[in-house]
């Protein structure tokens, strides 16, 4: 990967993850919680919601050592589960919200590029140009799917807390609760475990969907 990308790449990492996590926010405040507008945090000021490690730190430092992979995060959008007027599927709407958003951009984004290269669109536009469009394609399925994950503290373990019943639920939950405890250290561990030893699987699928949506194997952009 050229080292001109480095920063475009940065910024739609920040940018993904900043929509994800705003339309946490959003979907709290549909459901009768406005905990996150008070605090200022609906917005895509990117300022109000970067994280330094998960946010600048640790995607630089993935990129700079040619992890193989790009990862991120940034400050969780506060809400209050007690105020939501869903009180049974309440948390988990607020969960999905954030890994439906990135599908969204991904879809988006994704059909720019299979319509820029099946009609010859981009015959005149800057290589790099093409790029940063796949990069956004390719990140927001990432933030997605490995949101997805039911692994405490990932969106996904508060859809499956949802999911389980009710005894089952609440024995996930104490360990969710015991995750959050330890949040940045859980999550930084779970991520390099994760990606040490899963990620050519995981990898695998991101092309299939990437090359569904786009057209274009996944490989001619990395």
């Amino acid at each position: 990967m050229a080292i001109e990308l480095f920063i475009p790449l940065i910024l739609i990492l920040i940018i993904s993850v900043v929509a994800h996590e705003v339309s946490h926010g959003y979907m709290a405040e549909i459901l009768g919680d406005r905990t996150a507008r008070l605090a200022g945090r609906l917005t895509m000021n990117p300022l109000k919601h970067l994280d330094l490690w998960g946010s600048i730190l640790i995607p630089l430092l993935l990129i700079v050592t040619k992890a193989g992979f790009l990862i991120g995060w940034a400050k969780p959008v506060p809400y209050n589960p007690y105020n939501l007027r869903d009180q049974k599927w309440g948390e988990a709407k607020v969960a999905i919200a954030g890994p439906l958003v990135n599908a969204c951009i991904a879809i988006i984004f994704g059909i720019l590029v299979r319509f820029g290269t099946q009609s010859g669109f981009f015959a005149n536009v800057a290589p790099e140009a093409v790029h940063m469009l796949a990069f956004v394609v390719y990140i927001n399925l990432l933030l997605a799917f490995f949101n997805l994950i039911p692994i405490p503290p990932l969106d996904g373990s508060k859809v499956l807390a949802a999911l389980l019943p009710f005894h089952l639920a609440e024995r996930y939950r104490a360990v969710m609760e015991w995750a959050l405890q330890y949040g940045f250290f859980v999550t930084v561990a779970f991520i390099f475990l994760f990606f040490y030893f899963l990620w050519p699987f995981f990898f695998a699928f991101l092309a299939l969907l990437f090359k569904l949506i786009t057209g274009v194997s996944l490989s001619v952009f990395l």
